[in-house]
């Protein structure tokens, strides 16, 4: 390598293919890829991208809280769901509102205060903690407001194209609106409306709500016979020697009908196995950690992708794949898919249940692999002398 250049990452791999990179370039970036910088020599073809960062989306600042979002705008490749990471100040309020499109949320830190009413009259209010996930259905009218500590979330939606901006809000509504119309409506005075907002509010600052006892509203109808809550860390997890997952689905959180997932623990050195999904995309959100994923879509075509936390991926239809962590702390991420189940088949399982001879000669391997295929899943995986260390 020429001098003044062995300091920084240079597309060169240890085969000796490629070479410095002289021109302007993002070193930063580049340091958090190296897997794009220098692809595995495995990689072949064209693969679409299936990386973007919150990072790099635009922010909205309101009093109350912000907001972000990644949608098929940002990553075209994504068009099952569509993700906002939204946070909102001790008493910041997402107004009351609703959406052609369900909503699952994952609480990330802090905590907050949910409320809901059904087609029925039925209503529902909650607090949230971190790991406690919500779903409310499509046109379901609800609300989110930050508690003491304030808190931040995932909120994802079964539309690649959605927008939370375009969203259906009271004060947008009460705007446009004719003052005589809501005056018919409720049965008072035009007057009792000249203060409303203008405009969509979308998130506000208000005071921090009392105990949610001293909130709660009977209705005659009664509560929701389904819950819109779902404590996930305090499921008990699927562990094994490389992490450990928590599956949430329809089977375990019965309103959840349009989105399924899994929070999935990989530890340093183990590595999400060899799988694919056979029900849908595959839709990813990164929390904590850093990682790689090699994407396999069929044809001789492979590409890996680098994540950190804060990103999102997303792995197309029946793509193999597997998630590997790359740092020195746990890696934790979210997958999921716009089903009511999740359902994913793993290659040692599809190979081990599958006659000896057949696997063996069709991959030309012999004992040393045959005989230790298990035929129990292990989600994550991790072998003594077999892990990936940074190096």
């Amino acid at each position: 390598m020429p001098d003044g250049y062995s300091n920084v990452p240079q597309p060169i791999r240890n085969d000796g293919a490629g070479w410095v990179d002289k021109g302007p370039r993002d070193i930063m970036r580049d340091l958090e890829n190296p897997d794009m910088l220098v692809p595995p020599k495995t990689d072949a073809g064209l693969v679409p991208n299936l990386k973007f960062s919150f990072s790099d989306t635009h922010m909205v600042l309101k009093n109350g809280g912000w907001s972000r979002e990644v949608t098929a705008r940002d990553l075209p490749i994504a068009t099952t769901l569509a993700g906002v990471n939204m946070s909102l100040t001790p008493g910041g309020v997402r107004e009351l509102h609703w959406h052609q499109q369900a909503e699952w949320s994952y609480m990330i830190l802090g905590h907050a205060r949910i409320t809901a009413v059904d087609q029925n009259g039925r209503n529902f209010i909650a607090d949230v903690g971190p790991g406690d996930l919500w779903y409310f259905p499509p046109g379901i009218p609800h609300s989110i407001q930050g508690l003491e500590d304030g808190c931040e979330f995932l909120l994802v939606f079964d539309d690649g194209h959605f927008s939370d901006l375009s969203t259906f809000s009271i004060s947008d509504w009460f705007a446009h609106t004719p003052k005589d119309v809501l005056s018919a409506n409720f049965g008072v005075p035009m007057s009792a409306f000249n203060h409303i907002p203008k405009e969509q509010v979308y998130i506000f600052q208000d005071k921090i709500p009392g105990p949610i006892d001293t909130q709660k509203v009977q209705s005659p109808y009664g509560t929701v016979p389904q819950t819109f809550k779902h404590r996930l860390l305090a499921q008990t997890p699927i562990k094994t020697p490389g992490g450990s997952v928590r599956i949430v689905d329809s089977t375990n959180f019965p309103i959840s009908k349009n989105i399924a997932a899994a929070l999935v623990e990989i530890k340093p050195g183990a590595m999400r196995e060899l799988h694919w999904h056979p029900n849908n995309d595959e839709w990813q959100y990164y929390l904590q950690g850093q990682g790689r994923m090699t994407v396999f879509a069929a044809n001789g075509v492979a590409r890996t992708f680098d994540y950190r936390a804060g990103d999102v991926g997303y792995v197309p239809f029946a793509n193999g794949h597997y998630i590997q962590n790359t740092g020195t702390e746990t890696l934790w991420f979210l997958e999921m898919f716009k089903s009511d189940r999740f359902q994913d088949v793993s290659l040692n399982q599809w190979m081990v249940l599958t006659p000896t001879e057949l696997v063996q000669s069709n991959l030309n391997i012999g004992p040393d692999l045959l005989n230790v295929l298990r035929k129990e899943k292990w989600p994550v995986v991790k072998y003594p002398g077999f892990s990936y260390y940074p190096r």
